[in-house]
């Protein structure tokens, strides 16, 4: 075959074919990410032009070879303005706003319900619970958004199979991380009460299952269809994705888990088979799931290797939803808030997420650090606050947006649910400044934690699509309850008595 070449395409063929010799050789013994690289190479026959036709002497023409990558043929971002970047992300943000605005109304009158009286663990779960929305639909929206940006959600078929596939893997995930976070808030309750009631840890595990597997479905759904029609819209999906996705989460698990909770808690003494046979169905649910997520290919990596982070998470929430088992027994308005502030600071950490994901993704492949001037990746990985905040990268003018958005956010959020209630929470010029401070304080440490924790996910050829999200969010339920805890804490010893006292709740 090599001598056919010399004859017929001259020395300029050879010169091409031994390039493309001396590139497969190159290649002989790839890494996994290289072998994967390679095997997705295209390569083109690039016909001569009319003037080489012309000028060849009764010769053959030169074959060009041209050799593209998987993300070479992904159409090139238009430059985002700061004004582009905004007006995407604020919308969905005060979408999803209001609807932790009615999540955090909903938790003020349901924690008076009898069976969030007589099962305290069910306020330990509510943070997990909640935090689900980040440890699964948000990632799946930063999952895709990325996909869709690099193009490879363009066709029906392309759709369905990474719809699916990632429907059934977070069905997966749901139902063991909804098992496994009940089983943390009966361990917590028996620590803190000395006692296990089994009635009780039926029905909490019970309702934890129903409310994960429903909600995820549902909001699975929402988030795939967002995607696609931002796709159509020409909007970029990694800013609206992430704050749909979370829009409906709150309101949505709240509901469900105080309406399986009070089905179950009134069939306890009548209908007790009723909580074990609903977790023996979805615990024999998890093979067929696991079956479907392993055969599609676009989740089989991530149900290998994708329940560190949601684990991890849930566990961080949790220690945030024993904090404010504790607070509410102290304070009575707390519960309103919490929805907000974990909310808010969770949906704007996945914006920034998201985007740093897909730009790593578009610059580079998995492992690899494009350091600027040649410096040390170390020093594209730690970053000073000054330059995450105030640099020239876009990164940074994003952070700037994100960070704008934070009090005219709250404030618009706070307010409502003060009309809402109708006057119950008199909201003191004293509380409003303590409390922005507070959210200003979340936002910011969140969005210089998870520059640093992206880069540094990716240097170590962890995909962040798929980690950093869940564990971004959880912190952000952590730290905004353990803020808004100390806000309320401080309120009440400088003496603001529109704040409930100790004992009131």
């Amino acid at each position: 075959m090599t001598a056919l070449h010399k004859e017929n395409y001259g020395p300029n063929a050879m010169e091409s074919h031994n390039l493309i010799n001396s590139t497969a050789k190159a290649h002989e013994d790839p890494s996994p990410s290289d072998a994967c690289i390679v095997s997705d190479m295209e390569l083109t026959l690039v016909s001569p032009t009319s003037e080489t036709n012309d000028n060849d002497n009764g010769r053959l023409p030169d074959v060009v070879v041209e050799a593209k990558l998987p993300g070479d043929d992904v159409p090139e971002q238009i430059q985002e303005t700061y004004f582009s970047i905004a007006i995407q992300v604020f919308i969905p943000f005060l979408i999803a706003g209001f609807g932790m605005v009615f999540a955090g109304l909903v938790l003020d009158r349901i924690q008076h319900w009898p069976v969030f009286e007589k099962v305290t663990e069910l306020v330990i779960l509510i943070p997990a619970l909640l935090g689900l929305k980040g440890n699964l639909e948000m990632t799946l929206a930063s999952r895709l958004s990325t996909q869709a940006n690099l193009g490879h959600m363009d066709t029906p078929k392309q759709q369905l199979s990474m719809i699916i596939g990632n429907l059934t893997l977070i069905q997966c995930q749901a139902i063991v991380v909804g098992f496994l976070g009940s089983v943390v808030a009966v361990v917590m309750g028996a620590i803190k009460s000395n006692d296990v009631e089994l009635d009780h840890a039926y029905l909490l595990c019970a309702s934890s299952l129903v409310t994960v597997s429903i909600a995820s479905l549902v909001l699975g759904l929402i988030t795939a269809g967002v995607i696609v029609l931002s796709r159509l819209c020409h909007i970029n999906p990694d800013n609206v994705a992430t704050p749909i996705a979370a829009s409906l989460g709150d309101i949505t698990s709240l509901a469900l888990l105080s309406w399986v909770a009070t089905l179950l808690y009134k069939s306890i003494g009548t209908h007790d088979w009723l909580a074990p046979l609903i977790i023996a169905a979805y615990i024999l649910a998890i093979p067929l799931w696991i079956w479907i997520a392993k055969r599609n290919l676009q989740t089989r990596d991530v149900l290998y290797n994708g329940w560190t982070p949601v684990v991890g998470a849930m566990l961080i929430s949790s220690m945030g939803g024993l904090i404010l088992d504790f607070m509410v027994s102290r304070f009575e308005g707390i519960a309103v808030f919490q929805p907000v502030i974990n909310g808010v600071g969770g949906n704007l950490v996945a914006v920034q997420a998201s985007r740093i994901s897909t730009a790593l993704h578009k610059q580079s492949v998995l492992g690899v650090l494009s350091a600027v001037g040649n410096e040390d990746e170390d020093t594209v990985i730690f970053i000073s606050p000054v330059a995450a905040f105030w640099g020239k990268g876009t990164h940074a003018r994003t952070t700037r947006v994100l960070m704008a958005m934070v009090l005219p956010g709250h404030l618009i959020f706070i307010y409502t649910i003060d009309y809402m209630k109708s006057g119950d929470t008199q909201l003191s010029s004293l509380f409003v400044i303590v409390y922005l401070c507070a959210a200003t304080m979340q936002v910011a440490t969140l969005l210089y934690v998870a520059y640093i924790m992206i880069h540094w996910m990716w240097k170590r050829k962890i995909d962040p699509d798929n980690s950093a999200i869940p564990y971004l969010t959880s912190m952000g339920d952590l730290l905004g309850i353990s803020l808004l805890a100390i806000a309320f804490q401080f309120l009440y010893l400088v003496g603001d008595h529109e704040i409930p006292d100790p004992g009131e709740g």
